[in-house]
C-alpha cells in the first residue's frame, strides 16, 4: 500500500455517500467472483478514480486524452502528469489505455469486470459504448455503472452540465443495458438535498468550520441514502450492476 492510498483508505468513510456506495458493491462485486486468481477489472473513464483504490483486483484504467474546452475546463481525461502521478500512487493498477472505449481495440474478453462510474452520460454513441464494454467482457463475468438519475436531475437550464449528452431515466438505461447483458439490474441510490450539497464540499484545513460541515452533511446524507433503491424521486444517481 502506498502513502497515497493509506491516506485514502483512511479518509474512505468519512467521504460522500456516492463513493462511498460504490467502492461497497464494486468490493461486494469482486468477493463474489468465483476465481481463484485476482479479478482483472477495466475502469473506463478512470483517470485518477477513486472508486478502484486499493482494491484487491488487477485494475487497468482507460480514458481518453485531455482536450481543450469542457473536457479542459472540467478536468476530464488524461493528461501527462495524471498518468506519472497515477502510476506513482496506486499499487494495483497494471496497465493505463489512452483510447475512446466506443473505438476500443481492446481484444474480446480480454477482463473479469469493468468499472464505469459517472461516464456514460458523457458519450454521444451510448449503445456502441455499452457494446464495447460487453464485449471486453468475459463470459460469466460482470460490469458496474452509475450515473446520474434522469427521473429526477435534468440536464438542462442554467445549471446543464455542458459535457452531459443525456441523463437516463431508469426504464433507459435499464433497456440500453439489456440489449447486451443477460442479468440487469438498475435501482436508484443518494438521496439529494442539502445535505448531500454540503458532503460535496472539498476539505478546506484552514476553514474548520466548514470542514465539520461537510462531515456532517455525508454522515447525515448516509443515513438518509438508505432503502432508497426503489424511490425515483429525490434520488441523485442511478446505480446498474449487470451481468454477461
Amino acid at each position: 500500500m502506498t502513502n497515497y492510498e493509506f491516506m485514502r483508505w483512511l479518509t474512505f468513510p468519512i467521504m460522500t455517500t456516492h463513493l462511498v456506495r460504490v467502492r461497497k458493491d464494486i468490493k461486494n462485486l469482486l468477493k463474489g467472483s468465483s476465481k481463484s486468481n485476482r479479478v482483472s477489472v477495466l475502469d473506463v473513464g478512470g483517470r485518477k478514480s477513486p472508486y478502484t483504490i486499493n482494491l484487491p483486483a488487477d485494475i487497468t484504467l482507460l480514458d481518453v486524452p485531455q482536450e481543450s474546452g469542457d473536457k479542459e475546463k472540467l478536468n476530464l481525461g488524461f493528461t501527462n502528469t495524471l498518468l506519472e502521478n497515477v502510476k506513482k500512487q496506486r499499487s494495483n493498477i497494471t496497465d493505463v489505455i489512452i483510447e475512446d472505449m466506443t473505438k476500443s481495440t481492446l481484444a474480446d474478453g480480454s477482463y473479469d469486470a469493468v468499472v464505469c462510474v459517472e461516464v456514460i452520460e458523457h458519450v454521444p454513441e451510448d449503445d456502441l459504448f455499452v457494446k464495447n464494454i460487453s464485449r471486453v467482457i468475459k463470459k460469466g463475468g460482470w460490469a458496474y455503472f452509475t450515473t446520474p438519475n434522469g427521473d429526477f436531475i435534468k440536464n438542462e437550464g442554467p445549471n446543464k452540465n455542458p459535457d452531459h449528452i443525456r441523463h437516463y431515466k431508469r426504464q433507459e438505461l435499464h433497456d440500453l443495458l439489456e440489449k447486451y447483458f443477460e442479468k440487469v439490474d438498475v435501482h436508484y441510490a443518494v438521496r439529494t438535498g442539502k445535505y448531500r450539497v454540503w458532503g460535496l464540499r472539498s476539505f478546506k484545513l484552514k476553514q474548520p468550520l466548514l470542514i465539520f460541515r461537510t462531515l456532517l452533511g455525508n454522515f447525515i446524507n448516509k443515513i438518509q441514502s438508505k432503502g432508497v433503491s426503489k424511490s425515483p424521486n429525490k434520488t441523485a444517481h442511478l446505480v446498474a450492476i449487470v451481468h454477461k
